[in-house]
C-alpha cells in the first residue's frame, strides 16, 4: 500500500465527483445536496508508473503489479462539527484513520451546484474545515497538556517529551495556527507528536477544483490556494473534477490524445499521486522476475530491512543484503545480467538507504 488519503471538503465541491473519478467507481453517490455521502467509501487504485513498463519488458516478466493508494471519501463538513454538528463526530473519527488529508475546494464560479454557504470562497472553505480541526485538536490537549506537565515534574521521561510536543502544538492551536508547524527537536518528540493524532497534524494536500478551460493553468481562484499551502508548509494541485469523470469513460487508448487536445500532459490522479507522495516523503523501489515486475512503496530514508518488511515481515526479520540495481542501470544494462556484468549490481547490507527507482532482490534466512 502506498498511502491512504482522506478526501475532504464541504459538501457540494466536488469530492464525491473527484472520488468516483479517481477509483473508477461510482460507489459514491454523487448528488446535489449535503451529505450524499454517509458511510466513508474506500477505493484503491493503481499509482502510475511508466518504470514498472519498462522494467517488465526487460525482464519478460509475466505481468506488473503497481503500488496502490487508496482513497477515503469523508461525509461532507459543515460548521460546528468539533461540537458534533451535522456529521462532525464521524467526519473527525474518519479523519483520524488517515495519513493525509486531501482536502477538494470549489475554484469554480457558476454551474448549478448549490453551495452550502452560498458563495465562492475557497480560502473561506478551507478555514471552515481547518477551524472546526483545530478546535477538536485544541480541546483534545487542553485536558491533556496539564496532565502530562504533572508528571514531567514528578520525573516521567515519557511524559517530559510528550509535555514539551504537544505543548509547542497547543500554543500553535492557540494562535489559530496547524499542529503540523510544530517542530520537534528530535525524534522522540517527533514520535511522540505522531501517536497524538493530532487532526491538524496531518499532512494536508489542497485539491482546486477548477473548470475545464482552467485545468492546464489554474485560475485566480486557485492561485490563492497555492499562496495558502505555501504559508502552511501544504501543497496544493489543479484539478477538474469533470475533465477527470469524462477520461474513466473513454478507452485508454483515446485518454492521451483527450488531454492532449485539453492542454494537458497527465491526468489529475497522476498529479494528486505525485504531490501526495511529495508530501509524505514516499518513494518507489522494484522487483522483478520471470513471474512479476511489481512496485513497492516506502518511506524516504527507508534502510534495506524496512524495504524488505514492505513485502513480507520475515524478509526484514531475517534480512542480509539487498542485491540493488539503480534503475538507469538497470536498464542501460539491458536487465540484471547485464548489469551484474557491468559490475552495476551492488550487495548492499542494513545501513543501506534505498533510493527511488531502485530494483532490489532481498537474501534473507528466517
Amino acid at each position: 500500500m502506498g498511502f491512504r488519503c482522506g478526501i475532504v471538503g464541504l459538501p457540494n465541491v466536488g469530492k464525491s465527483t473527484l472520488f468516483n473519478a479517481l477509483t473508477e467507481t461510482a460507489a459514491a453517490q454523487a448528488a446535489n445536496y449535503p451529505f450524499c455521502t454517509i458511510e466513508p467509501n474506500v477505493g484503491r487504485v493503481a499509482v502510475p508508473d511508466p518504470r514498472l513498463d519498462k522494467i517488465r519488458e526487460i525482464a519478460k516478466s509475466a505481468q506488473e503489479i503497481e503500488t496502490q493508494i487508496e482513497f477515503v471519501d469523508i461525509a461532507g463538513l459543515v460548521r460546528g462539527a468539533s461540537k458534533g454538528e451535522g456529521l462532525g463526530n464521524q467526519f473527525l473519527a474518519n479523519i483520524r484513520e488517515v495519513d493525509a488529508i486531501v482536502h477538494v475546494l470549489r475554484c469554480f464560479e457558476g454551474g448549478d451546484v448549490t453551495h452550502v454557504e452560498g458563495r465562492v470562497d475557497p480560502i473561506a472553505d478551507a478555514e471552515t474545515v481547518e477551524t472546526e480541526l483545530m478546535l477538536a485538536d485544541l480541546d483534545s490537549l487542553e485536558r491533556r497538556v496539564p496532565n502530562l506537565a504533572k508528571k514531567a515534574q514528578q520525573g516521567d521521561k515519557e511524559a517530559k517529551i510528550e509535555a514539551s510536543v504537544l505543548g509547542q502544538a497547543l500554543e500553535l492551536l492557540r494562535a489559530s495556527k496547524p499542529a503540523r508547524l510544530t517542530q520537534p527537536k528530535d525524534a522522540e518528540e517527533e514520535k511522540a507528536l505522531k501517536r497524538a493524532q493530532l487532526l491538524t497534524a496531518k499532512p494536508v494536500l489542497y485539491v482546486c477544483n477548477v473548470d475545464e478551460g482552467d485545468a492546464a493553468e489554474g485560475n485566480a481562484l486557485s492561485a490563492r490556494v497555492f499562496e495558502k499551502a505555501a504559508a502552511e508548509n501544504a501543497k496544493a494541485v489543479v484539478v477538474s473534477a469533470a475533465i477527470e469523470a469524462e477520461i474513466v469513460t473513454l478507452p485508454s487508448e483515446e485518454r492521451e490524445a483527450f488531454l492532449a487536445d485539453l492542454g494537458l500532459e497527465e491526468t489529475g490522479l497522476s498529479r494528486v499521486i505525485r504531490a501526495g507522495y511529495e508530501l509524505l516523503g514516499l518513494i518507489t523501489f522494484f522487483t522483478a522476475g520471470p513471474k512479476e515486475a511489481r512496485a513497492w512503496t516506502v518511506r524516504r530514508g527507508a534502510k534495506g530491512p524496512e524495504a524488505a518488511g514492505a513485502i513480507h515481515t520475515d524478509f526484514e526479520r531475517g534480512f542480509i543484503r539487498a542485491e540493488t540495481i539503480a534503475f538507469d542501470d538497470f536498464v542501460a544494462c539491458g536487465g540484471e545480467a547485464g548489469a551484474k556484468d557491468a559490475g552495476k549490481m551492488r550487495a548492499e547490507g542494513k545501513e543501506y538507504v534505498v533510493q527511488d527507482g531502485d530494483i532490489l532482490l532481498f537474501r534473507f534466512n528466517v
